[in-house]
This record gives C-alpha cells, sequence and structure tokens, in this order.
C-alpha cells in the first residue's frame, strides 16, 4: 500500500504534464526566420518548401515580420491563390508584425499584397492537421512544427529549424524532474 500512492502520483503528474505541454499554442515564425516574407531567392527556396518540411496543428499561430510599408498578407481562396489575386482577400494585413491564428484543420493559402510578388512566388499554402482524440492525454503524435524564435534576427544563411521535438522535449521534461524531485520528497 505504501509504494502505491507515490506511483499513482507520479502517473497522474505524467499525464498531466505531457497533456499540458502538448496542448500549448505555438508562436511559428512564418519561413522561420525574420525577413523570410520576401520574393524568394530561387525556386527552391520557396515557403512552400518550408510548410511541407513542418506540421502544423489547430491552434498554432503563425508570425509574418515584414516591412508594412511595401508589403501585406493576404488570406485568400485556392483559386485566388493560384491566380495570385489579390482584389477579395478573406482577411488582410498590413501592420508588419502579423499574427494569425490556425482555428481549423485543413489547407490555408496566403500571398502577398505588394503588386507583382505573389507572381514571383511570395506565397505560402500549408495544411493543418486534424486534432487527435488522444483518450489517455498522454503525450502526442511527437509531430509539431520546426520553430523558431519570433524574436531571433534575420540569419546570414538559412539553417534548419529545430528538430520538431525540441520544445515539448523540454516542457515534459522539466515536468518530469519536478515529478520525479516531488515523489522523492514524499517517500523520505
Amino acid at each position: 500500500m505504501g509504494i502505491i500512492v507515490p506511483v499513482l502520483t507520479l502517473v497522474f503528474l505524467l499525464l498531466t504534464t505531457a497533456s499540458h505541454a502538448a496542448s500549448k499554442p505555438r508562436m511559428i515564425l512564418v519561413g522561420g526566420y525574420v525577413g523570410s516574407w520576401k520574393v524568394p531567392d530561387s525556386p527552391s527556396n520557396t515557403l512552400n518548401h518550408w510548410a511541407e518540411a513542418n506540421r502544423f496543428k489547430v491552434g498554432d499561430v503563425l508570425v509574418w515580420k515584414y516591412d508594412a510599408k511595401v508589403d501585406s498578407v493576404l488570406q485568400v481562396t485556392k483559386e485566388d491563390y493560384d491566380s495570385c489575386n489579390t482584389a477579395k482577400p478573406l482577411k488582410q494585413f498590413n501592420d508588419g508584425d502579423t499574427k494569425f491564428k490556425l482555428d481549423n484543420s485543413g489547407p490555408y493559402f496566403f500571398i502577398s499584397g505588394a503588386p507583382g510578388s505573389c507572381t514571383k512566388g511570395e506565397k505560402i499554402h500549408l495544411v493543418v492537421l486534424a486534432e487527435r482524440n488522444n483518450p489517455g492525454g498522454g503525450s502526442r503524435d511527437g509531430g509539431g512544427p520546426m520553430v523558431s524564435p519570433v524574436s531571433s534576427p534575420p540569419a546570414s544563411t538559412h539553417a534548419p529549424a529545430p528538430a520538431p521535438n525540441a520544445a515539448v522535449g523540454l516542457n515534459v521534461g522539466s515536468g518530469l524532474f519536478l515529478t520525479a524531485v516531488a515523489i522523492g520528497l514524499t517517500m523520505a
């Protein structure tokens, strides 16, 4: 009986910590660095390549950093994305520090509002994964987007973003350490 209470406490704390870490919304810098919202310098370095390499979930917040005097971000339909039509956006942002919450699973389409920029490749299409129903409240599938800090300065080279599980691992790892300390204290 003496070991059951600490074990049940550990299980409860592990599930609570993992569930809490997985449910936090993430701020994701579009393109992985400040200033990436621009006409791509080559066809192999587009924002769509970046989006394809990442996983986005409901609740994530996309962040664009750009010069509001010369550019904007438009959320558009697939048809307007394909034709670079800026005339009737679903939403328009021109503050230079745009934050957009991904409220639903499915495709999202964004183009530049600057004349001619979309046709030169300044656009992004991304897909938000459907939420998985995990009744155990335990760890999620582990596939989060490669997150770059919002406040990072532009890099001279475009290094890949951190591994998908880096941020979540730190949250869960910290909780595991604190749980182990708490159990150790209760057993002492």
